[in-house]
């Protein structure tokens, strides 16, 4: 099969939380000389270093990363934003000059391979297949439909007015529902139509090595409480109850990450450590469900994977196919750990 394939051009990983994901990027950036560009929704946030297990110091110091750490809590980055700076990047390897040096190798080692590693499947989605252009949503219309009620009632109002897509929504999913609420409100139609209507995708699946990493799930029970344990003692509780004393809008994407809630209550002396342990174990348990069924879903023509086999798999696919290189980005070169992150997403 790979023999048919062109050239890579980018790296795609996707996997659910705790999977191992960032390890095999970080592995591949170093081996073949590549940028680790973030796809997981939370770890754009300065706020959650440590609950959304955002790469370290050192880990960011060993290859170039982007799109970590680069936004405030208090504005809601979504999927439109994120492809507009992912494209950006993919642009800028394109045409960039490259830098005198890289980490591990001598000076003028040539072009990096964009390595996107994540576990946000509708950046993934957008990246390869496209994204609706919907117009901007005022923010009187975010404000009612925020404040209207439960999802139940979200769901209904939905069912009401817009019955195809109230269909293919969850009704205790708060966030799609709202969304859905909102671009019908202020746009007059269904956010069915729009999504009918997408760009062309930035990356062709042609072009890059996908890869989904799909763990045994009860090793990745396992690794999701390990870590768990890890992040407490690495300040969890406290980054949370610091995020939580900002007083922003509960709505807020940041305020809904993992652990935020039980561990800032832990916190502030409301509950347990057990009490709160358990519920972001479970909570993240979830979550890493729902991600894996989206991947074994939406993602079907990708190359599902154990972790402890996917570096073998992606430098086998990388033998044969061999790799189309882009020029490095001038202000991300190893060494500069999270602040390289910054420094070039301020330039977007």
């Amino acid at each position: 099969m790979t023999d048919r394939l062109p050239p890579i051009r980018a790296v795609l990983i996707a996997g659910p939380t705790a999977s191992g994901k960032s390890a095999l990027a970080l592995a591949l950036a170093e081996r073949f000389g590549g940028v680790v560009v973030n796809t997981d929704a939370s770890q754009v946030y300065r706020d959650l270093r440590v609950l959304s297990a955002r790469p370290s110091a050192d880990e960011e110091a060993r290859a170039p990363h982007a799109l970590y750490g680069h936004v405030d809590a208090s504005e809601a980055y979504g999927v439109g934003r994120w492809l507009a700076d992912a494209g950006e990047i993919i642009n800028r390897l394109s045409t960039g000059v490259e830098p005198t040096s890289q980490h591990g190798g001598a000076a003028g080692r040539t072009p990096a391979v964009p390595i996107f590693v994540g576990g946000t499947g509708l950046y993934f989605d957008a990246l390869t297949r496209g994204l609706a252009e919907i117009p901007a949503i005022p923010d009187e219309v975010r404000e009612k439909w925020r404040g209207f009620g439960p999802p139940a009632a979200l769901h209904a109002e939905l069912s009401r007015r817009d019955p195809a897509m109230a269909a293919r929504l969850r009704p205790t999913d708060p966030q799609r529902l709202t969304r859905a609420l909102e671009v019908l409100d202020a746009t007059g139609r269904s956010l069915a139509a729009w999504q009918a209507e997408v760009t062309a995708p930035t990356i062709d699946a042609q072009t890059a090595l996908l890869i989904a990493l799909a763990p045994d799930r009860t090793a990745l029970d396992a690794r999701i409480a390990r870590r768990l344990e890890a992040m407490i003692a690495d300040g969890a509780a406290e980054e949370a109850r610091a995020l939580v004393a900002r007083g922003l809008d509960p709505a807020l994407p940041a305020m809904k990450a993992l652990g935020v809630a039980a561990l800032s209550a832990w916190a502030r002396g409301e509950t347990s450590r057990e009490g709160a342990v358990e519920r972001t174990r479970l909570d993240t348990r979830r979550y890493a469900k729902r991600q894996s069924t989206w991947f074994r879903n939406r993602m079907a023509d990708w190359l599902h994977v154990a972790p402890e086999q996917a570096l073998e798999l992606a430098e086998r696919e990388i033998a044969a196919r061999g790799l189309e290189r882009r020029a490095p980005c001038p202000g991300l070169e190893p060494g500069q750990g999270a602040g390289a992150s910054r420094s070039w997403t301020h330039k977007l």
